[in-house]
């Protein structure tokens, strides 16, 4: 079911603001806030545990590193 809803001017040119692209509707705004206070899932939790785990190991890569191993000279 599609609604309309009413916001103040002073909401929409901060929604307006926040647009990535000029087509991006208010809809597409407001989903990306609500996912921003969104619990995350048990998969991106555990996703994040390793990760944290792997820093903490030391498995990481510097940027020079990485730029070394491609061989990109910037």
């Amino acid at each position: 079911m599609v609604t309309t809803i009413q916001i103040s001017e002073q909401l929409q040119g901060i929604l307006a603001n926040r647009k990535m692209y000029a087509k991006e509707t208010y809809e597409e705004i407001i989903w990306d806030l609500i996912e921003d206070t969104m619990e995350l899932n048990e998969e991106t939790k555990r996703e994040i545990a390793e990760a944290r785990a792997e820093i903490k190991a030391g498995k990481v890569h510097t940027l020079e590193e990485v730029k070394k191993e491609l061989g990109i000279d910037v």
